[in-house]
């Protein structure tokens, strides 16, 4: 009797297509015949889970099987059998879900160049550099070409030869059961290729670790965490392959004096006590290396915010300025003299409830602003 093919595949009977996919791809790898030589076990479940999903991927078929079970697929019914035929069947459903990994695979190891690696630096610049933007000097040790063998690996005046057992290809069949399983070339590791003689500077590598300079533009207005991007500026390729990418991520230092949001800069700025309640005005040095005149109204109360349109950072690549907040914080006197107490506690008691109308009361009115729920 043949298994159920939703029990085959462990999934619901109402379980929709990507599940389906991805149980079959989870069961597929796990009793591939390559990773199981020799089990029969393993070889048979894996037909089985092919012909539960080729069924079940069609809607016509997994219709007719839902309604009549196997039965559905016997005795010429139209459907066409619940099997796998030599040359379709499981094969095309194998390439579907695995082709694309294979072929780039493939495509990695063509003519044994591959791609280099791509590498990243870390940069730190501080505020004022992120607002005028700068040119930098960076050094990065990386793999460059070889300059004797010009990247191809081989002693000078040799060159590499085709892989005899691959042709070239990188990769080899092999007949596994009712299956013909495509592997990486053992003779030449993928690469299609064999160096006779490698080349004594980079050990047939094609490429040699050295420190390179290069000059790296920072655009006015970066954002901590941007990412510049250098292509072709990462590890050399592999006998001759293209080179990877290099990518710059930049930190900024934390400033002194200011905060930054987007845009936007935050200062806060301390003033005593006195300045705050009769009035007065500073100066504040800004990122432009101009003085900006900050004037304090009488009663400015603590955490009082002032803003100063345009003064804050650039925007990346646009005409725009952000604005710079001045956010005010009250210093209370320390350190009293006799004669400065009594000033103020003769101030205390000529002050009338508008001279603090904030906290005249307050304490009153929570009272009875709790009284009342509990009545």
């Amino acid at each position: 009797m043949k298994p159920d093919y939703y029990e085959t595949l462990g999934v619901a009977k109402g379980a929709d297509e990507k599940t389906l996919k991805s149980a079959f791809r989870k069961l597929a790898m796990q009793f591939h015949p390559d990773k199981n030589p020799g089990d029969h076990e393993a070889e048979r479940r894996f037909k089985e889970i092919g012909e539960a999903y080729e069924t079940l991927k069609d809607p016509q078929k997994r219709a007719a099987y839902d309604r009549f079970g196997h039965a559905a697929f016997e005795h010429g019914n139209g459907f066409g059998g619940g099997g796998f035929g030599a040359a379709g069947g499981f094969a095309d459903i194998f390439e579907d879900i695995f082709g694309e990994m294979m072929g780039g695979a493939r495509q990695r190891r063509t003519n044994g160049r591959e791609r280099g690696a791509d590498l990243r630096y870390n940069m730190e610049v501080s505020l004022e550099e992120a607002y005028s933007g700068k040119t930098a000097q960076i050094r990065v040790p990386t793999s460059m070409v070889c300059e004797d063998c010009s990247g191809t690996g081989a002693k000078p005046g040799t060159q590499p030869v085709t892989c005899s057992m691959c042709g070239g290809a990188g990769r080899v069949r092999a007949a596994q059961g009712f299956f013909s399983i495509e592997r990486t070339c053992p003779s030449c590791n993928g690469r299609g290729q064999i160096i006779k003689d490698p080349c004594a500077k980079c050990a047939g590598q094609g490429r040699v670790t050295q420190e390179r300079s290069l000059s790296v533009n920072i655009p006015a207005g970066i954002e901590d965490g941007t990412r510049i991007r250098l292509t072709g500026e990462g590890e050399a390729g592999l006998r001759g392959g293209p080179s990877g990418d290099l990518y710059i991520f930049l930190s900024i230092k934390p400033h002194e004096f200011f905060q930054r949001d987007g845009a936007d800069l935050y200062c806060k700025v301390p003033i005593s006590m006195t300045t705050a309640a009769l009035g007065g005005q500073f100066e504040v040095s800004t990122l432009d290396g101009t003085q900006t005149r900050v004037k304090i109204p009488e009663g400015t109360q603590n955490g009082k915010q002032f803003r100063l349109k345009g003064k804050g950072m650039p925007v990346l690549r646009q005409p725009v300025m952000g604005d710079l907040y001045i956010q005010i914080a009250i210093e209370t006197p320390q350190n009293l003299t006799r004669r400065q107490r009594e000033l103020l506690e003769e101030f205390e008691k000529i002050s009338s409830k508008d001279n603090s109308p904030q906290s005249s009361g307050f304490f009153s009115r929570m009272k009875e602003f709790f009284e009342g729920i509990g009545e």
